[in-house]
């Protein structure tokens, strides 16, 4: 009878870079800049501006407040409930106060969109249920919802088809705006998804590429997430400014 060798349990290796290429140095009010995302949620609002920008007449006061109402349920209220689960950005934020700062972001934002309703009639109750049913099931990870999907058209279309009927936009470019809003979330998606999974998981990455010339070049984690993120540092200030113009093309 062979002995079978028993290899020790590993001890898990923290990985080596930042959570993500935002993220600023752990600990104090740096916690609480990483936990918003900034680019991502700046994206994110782009819709928001998107969605007004197709409408003949947007009102700013509505504008403003859902930029408020979209910045306080994904920037903070999401992002908050997603930290929770496996601490993804690796914060010192308590979590009773992730739970504190999430329910009161969410809550100030479907408050906001009940004094919308009166104002946009009471049609405009289901966009406001559905976007916190989005944020809920999304921090629960229900897969209908956290999927590729469930993020391009909970993050991409939803706010563009949410500003687009509260500004009085046409249905056809709604339909429009919120297919390419949809398809860009879905790009962010792709290129983001593998970057992440380096920066939070990966412990080493290795190999090279060989060229038809004979010549080498050596991959590192370094390699595989610099060109992902490069777009994806250019993609959320090119959407912003965009959205933003055509939208300051109907006041100035």
């Amino acid at each position: 009878m062979s002995a079978t060798k028993v290899e020790p349990p590993r001890t898990p290796v923290e990985a080596s870079f930042a959570p993500a290429f935002y993220a600023a140095r752990r600990g104090g009010w740096r916690d609480y800049w990483t936990l918003l995302h900034p680019p991502y949620t700046v994206w994110h609002l782009s819709y928001v501006l998107l969605g007004a920008a197709i409408s003949p007449a947007p009102d700013p006061r509505i504008v403003v407040g859902a930029l408020v109402a979209f910045g306080l349920a994904v920037g903070v209220g999401a992002h908050a409930f997603d930290e929770l689960r496996g601490r993804p950005l690796r914060t010192r934020i308590p979590s009773p106060v992730l739970v504190a700062l999430g329910t009161a972001a969410l809550l100030v934002a479907v408050g906001l969109g009940l004094v919308a309703t009166t104002m946009l009639g009471p049609l405009f109750l289901l966009f406001v249920v559905a976007g916190a049913a989005i944020v809920v099931l999304y921090a629960f990870e229900v897969p209908l919802v956290h999927s590729d999907v469930g993020f391009a058209v909970g993050w991409g279309a939803f706010p563009v088809v949410t500003a687009g009927y509260a500004t009085g936009a046409h249905p056809v470019p709604i339909a429009l705006a919120a297919l390419a809003a949809a398809l860009l979330s879905l790009a962010q998606r792709r290129l983001s998804t593998r970057a992440r999974s380096i920066r939070r998981r990966a412990v080493g990455v290795s190999g090279e590429i060989v060229y038809s010339d004979g010549s080498r070049e050596s991959i590192d984690a370094r390699t595989l997430i610099s060109v992902p993120e490069s777009a994806l540092s250019i993609m959320w200030l090119a959407l912003f400014a965009a959205s933003l113009a055509v939208l300051l093309a109907h006041w100035l």
